[in-house]
C-alpha cells in the first residue's frame, strides 16, 4: 500500500454535524495512519526530528557553554540548556504541521477528502497526533545526547516526566497555530518564512539559552511575558528543582488561550476552504 493510500472510514453521515464520537475518532485514526505511511515511505522526513536534537546540542554547548557557564564548566550548562532546547523542539517540529498542511492542497490529498464522509476537523487532528509522536522522538533523543554529556535529574523520574509532558501540551497548542498559517500562505516556502519571523525572536528573546538577568531592560522584560521562557523555566526547575507553580500554570494558561482561540480559526478554516 502506498503512503498516500488510505482506507475509506465506515460509512458515516456526509453532513459532519451528525457525526459522533466514536466514528471521529475512527476518522483520526485512519488518517494518522495515512500519515505515517508517508513518513514509512519518506524516511528523510524524520531527519529534523531525528538530527536537530543532537546538533543544538553538541552546537550550544560547546560553542556557547563556556562563555556562558564559565570554561571547563560546559556540563553544568547542559543542565541549563536542556530543558530550554525541550520547549525550543516544540516550536520546531510544529512548524512542519503548517508546511504540511500547505503542501497537502497543493497537491490535491484535500480533494479526496472533501468526497469522503468524514469530520473535517479529523483531518487537522490525524496531523497534530501524528507530529506530537515526531515531537516525542525529538525530545527523546535530546534527553538521550543529554544524558551522554552529563544532564543530571536533581528530582525525580516523575518530574522529568511532567517537564516532557508540559513540554508537549505546549508543543501541541502552538500546532494550531501553524496549521491556521499553512491554511491561509500560498506556498509552503511563505508558511516557513512567516514562521521563522515568529521562532527567531521568541527563541532567542527567552531564558531558553542564558539567563536574562544581564539583558537589556526592554529585552528582559519581554522575556518575563515570553511563554517560552515560561516553558524553559518550569521545566528546567522540574528537572533541577526549584519552584515550578508560577511558570507551570503560566505555559498551561499560555497552551489553553493559544489553542482556544487558533483552533476554532484553523479547523472554520480549513471548512470553507475545503
Amino acid at each position: 500500500m502506498s503512503a498516500a493510500t488510505i482506507e475509506a472510514p465506515a460509512a458515516a453521515p456526509a453532513h459532519e454535524g451528525r457525526i459522533g464520537l466514536r466514528a471521529n475518532l475512527r476518522h483520526v485514526g485512519a488518517l494518522a495512519r495515512r500519515n505515517l505511511l508517508q513518513i514509512k515511505a519518506d524516511p528523510e522526513s524524520m531527519f529534523d526530528a531525528v538530527l536537530m536534537p543532537i546538533i543544538f546540542i553538541l552546537l550550544f554547548t560547546y560553542v556557547f557553554g563556556g562563555n556562558i557557564a564559565g570554561k571547563g564548566h560546559e556540563q553544568e550548562y547542559v543542565n541549563y540548556l536542556v530543558p530550554g532546547l525541550m520547549a525550543m523542539m516544540g516550536m520546531n517540529i510544529a512548524m512542519a504541521v503548517g508546511t504540511g498542511v500547505n503542501d497537502d492542497f497543493k497537491k490535491g490529498v484535500m480533494d479526496r477528502f472533501r468526497t469522503m464522509p468524514i469530520a473535517r476537523s479529523s483531518v487537522l487532528l490525524a496531523k497534530i497526533v501524528v507530529e506530537a509522536g515526531r515531537m516525542l522522538v525529538a525530545t527523546s533523543i535530546l534527553l538521550a545526547m543529554g544524558f551522554a554529556i552529563g544532564l543530571t535529574v536533581h528530582t525525580s523520574v516523575f518530574h522529568l516526566l511532567g517537564a516532557v509532558a508540559l513540554a508537549m501540551v505546549f508543543g501541541a497548542s502552538l500546532m494550531w497555530i501553524f496549521i491556521l498559517l499553512g491554511l491561509t500562505m500560498k506556498t509552503a516556502q511563505a508558511v516557513q518564512g512567516v514562521a521563522m519571523l515568529v521562532l527567531m525572536p521568541l527563541q532567542f528573546g527567552s531564558s531558553i539559552f542564558a539567563p536574562t538577568q544581564k539583558m537589556p531592560g526592554w529585552l528582559e522584560s519581554f522575556t518575563k511575558y515570553n511563554p517560552l521562557s515560561n516553558l524553559a523555566d518550569a521545566s528546567r526547575n522540574l528537572i533541577n528543582g526549584g519552584p515550578v507553580a508560577h511558570s507551570m500554570w503560566m505555559t498551561l494558561a499560555w497552551a489553553a488561550g493559544i489553542t482556544l482561540v487558533t483552533a476554532p480559526l484553523a479547523v472554520s478554516k480549513f471548512r470553507r476552504k475545503t
